[in-house]
């Protein structure tokens, strides 16, 4: 699997399908483990690095329940790459920014990735499209045992899994559903929902995760605290809340529709005209119209365009991939006059009729 032949599509997360897809754009299970020969990472040596990324590999390799797992050296990877593969969402930001020996491993569909030296030793991530926690349940727990065979994971057996963060520790699991929800943001709804959840140990973060900012309405929800419940429980509780914020979401549309239609309908015809003729666009801008685009199609608002052309147009508009799409490196102003070419040409295809689009 080579980066450049991944920036033409789009991964798991991006797909517009599954259950509650119109809301809910994926849902993931990240597990955090650690092998027991080896400090943790704030410890290890460089050697210790080498070697953990060395054996981790090298010990998969072997399992043909694994064959289908791709290794990259996030370490030798340009910068590009590497935020190429943020944006993605099969790495993390500090896996791309950190030093040392480092790698990933990724599927062939995008569902699975596996870190590794990242703040633990390896960091196991399923996602699925929509909403279907039981089935990255499912997935991660049987990926989980095969990992497990091959190598000895730092376990008590009072505490659970060890991890290089004492929040971590237990089940090393965070159970997270990235949703989208630009009604409760327009109806400044958004900060009572998410006080609701933090009443509740669930927190909220960014598109990116922990320490990143909201785009484009979208949020992630997830456990905050893994010791003492079972993984079952950790599905169970953000599985149970999920259902309450799409009823808000939807809520907050139909009051859209039948109290403010004149206003939704500008919101989303202006976005979407914007991103038709605009010379010049930043990343940030765009994810915010697309949007109110998003929500538009998913209301009857819009009729010649589709979800999964929309989430392509997501992650095909962020600066890495404009790049690898263009072939070229580009500065912020090149980007934005780029990016607005982009837009254009692919919501005219869209309009036309796109035979390339799935």
């Amino acid at each position: 699997m080579l980066i450049d032949d991944m920036a033409s599509r789009c991964g798991e997360w991006l797909r517009g399908s599954g259950p509650e897809s119109d809301i809910v754009m994926s849902s993931r299970i990240r597990l955090a483990r650690n092998l027991a020969d080896y400090p943790f990472i704030q410890r290890c040596t460089d050697i210790d690095r080498a070697n953990i990324e060395s054996t981790v590999r090298e010990r998969l390799e072997r399992s043909e329940s694994l064959k289908d797992l791709t290794f990259i050296n996030v370490a030798d990877l340009e910068l590009i790459d590497r935020q190429f593969l943020v944006e993605r969402q099969l790495i993390s930001r500090e896996h791309a920014n950190s030093d040392g020996a480092r790698a990933v491993a990724i599927d062939s569909n995008e569902r699975c990735s596996l870190m590794v030296n990242e703040e633990d030793h390896l960091r196991i991530q399923v996602m699925k499209s929509g909403f279907d926690l039981e089935g990255a349940w499912k997935q991660i727990d049987s990926l989980d045992d095969s990992i497990e065979e091959q190598l000895t994971y730092a376990f008590n057996p009072n505490l659970g899994y060890l991890t290089a963060c004492p929040t971590n520790v237990g089940t090393g699991m965070r159970v997270s559903v990235l949703v989208h929800l630009p009604a409760l943001v327009i109806t400044k709804q958004i900060e009572k929902v998410f006080r609701s959840l933090q009443r509740i140990n669930l927190v909220v973060r960014g598109l990116y995760g922990e320490g990143s900012q909201a785009m484009g309405d979208f949020y992630q929800v997830s456990n905050q605290v893994t010791l003492g419940k079972t993984e079952a429980e950790l599905v169970q509780q953000v599985g149970d809340v999920v259902p309450v914020v799409i009823d808000y979401e939807r809520k907050a549309r139909d009051f859209l529709i039948n109290e403010q239609q004149n206003d939704l309908f500008d919101r989303v015809s202006r976005a979407y005209g914007t991103l038709q003729n605009a010379r010049q666009i930043s990343s940030e801008e765009t994810m915010f119209l697309l949007s109110r685009v998003r929500m538009g199609i998913n209301l009857g608002l819009i009729g010649d365009l589709e979800i999964p052309k929309i989430n392509q147009l997501f992650i095909h508009t962020q600066p890495a991939h404009l790049q690898k799409l263009y072939q070229s490196t580009l500065d912020t102003d090149e980007r934005n006059v780029e990016r607005a070419k982009y837009l254009k040409g692919q919501l005219k295809l869209s309009r036309e009729g796109d035979p390339d689009q799935n």
